[in-house]
């Protein structure tokens, strides 16, 4: 299958160019651009998004989902993810294959340059994605599960910011004034992961809105750095009567390290969880529900349009949703502050 870069080459000009020429987004000059459009006739290139369908036969129908396995990842929650997408690629009569090395932005070139897929899923995003240039680059077809800070992408997530945002309200109608954060493991936030980033940031932004004591902290997926985190928060806030969880694996430890500390859940302290709901029904937790299946049916959807000539949204975000299965009675607590 002919790539974007193919056609650079026979043109003699970066891809960057081609894609400026297909998509109109900066100006070329028309020597140039009738350069690159002489290659892309001879070539037999096709732009999905020029709304043009390509034909059957300059179809691979494989996907690739491009997950990177990192420090911090938790690998029984992203396989939610890829079931959903293998699911809904099936359904179109569609392959999908998994790339999970971390090689960032090479390591996109070199599965586009295999030609070996139709399209692109990305996962692990962060806010600073270096991947966005591959991908503006190639001029392929890609669906963002998860949305960088850059614009002009195809993108699908849940609205992680309002997320926190949902939990703070919660209990604050509850009572509460007094609410700790436990978060992803510090390597999400180093890489400025975004739905880490921005559920934090709502949780924040939703705690100084409405006068609430606060603090946050990351915590790894290990026993002991959960047992700290708890000890800490409870340290920093005495008068904590809630705690909001964003990492399931710290789940089940987060109510041991908090029964060892003389807190039960529910009678002493309320617990939300930002999670999958099957998880909080577990354990029965309040929670903001994390919709794997929903996001990765929606970026297959959202592919398939792309190379079927359509132009679908750049960013669809799905609001949070919150089921509530137990609460507790609030103590008093001193309003102010929001401390990481």
């Amino acid at each position: 299958m002919v790539t974007i870069v193919d056609v650079a080459k026979h043109a003699r000009v970066a891809p960057s160019t081609v894609s400026y020429v297909l998509t109109g987004k900066r100006s070329v000059s028309a020597e140039t651009r009738a350069r690159v459009r002489d290659s892309i006739q001879s070539l037999g290139y096709h732009h999905p998004r020029a709304g043009v369908r390509a034909p059957a036969n300059s179809r691979t129908n494989v996907l690739a989902l491009v997950l990177p396995l990192r420090e911090g990842v938790r690998v029984p929650a992203v396989m939610r993810f890829v079931t959903a997408v293998v699911s809904a690629a099936r359904q179109q009569g569609m392959d999908v294959l998994l790339v999970t090395a971390d090689q960032g932005a090479d390591g996109l070139r070199r599965v586009a340059g295999g030609a070996v897929a139709d399209g692109f899923l990305m996962m692990g995003v962060g806010q600073d994605d270096e991947r966005v240039s591959v991908v503006r680059e190639l001029g392929r077809p890609a669906v963002f599960i998860g949305h960088p800070a850059a614009g002009g992408l195809t993108c699908v997530d849940l609205d992680f910011e309002a997320a926190g945002a949902r939990c703070v309200e919660h209990l604050v109608g509850l009572g509460h004034r007094s609410i700790g954060f436990l978060g992803a493991p510090s390597a999400a936030y180093a890489r400025n992961t975004g739905f880490a980033r921005r559920a934090l940031a709502g949780f924040g932004a939703a705690a100084m809105r409405r006068g609430v004591v606060s603090a946050a902290l990351p915590a790894e997926h290990r026993y002991d750095s959960v047992r700290a985190a708890v000890r800490t928060l409870l340290r920093e806030l005495p008068r904590m009567s809630a705690l909001v969880v964003h990492n399931e694996a710290a789940l089940g430890w987060v109510v041991e390290c908090l029964h060892a500390a003389g807190r039960r859940v529910p009678d002493d302290l309320a617990l939300v969880a930002i999670c999958q709901d099957e998880l909080a029904e577990r354990m029965r937790l309040t929670c903001v529900r994390v919709p794997a299946e929903v996001l990765g049916r929606r970026a297959v959807e959202l592919l398939m349009d792309e190379l079927n000539g359509q132009q679908p949204p750049p960013l669809t975000l799905l609001p949070p949703e919150l089921s509530s299965r137990t609460g507790s009675a609030a103590s008093s607590g001193i309003s102010g502050r929001f401390v990481e």
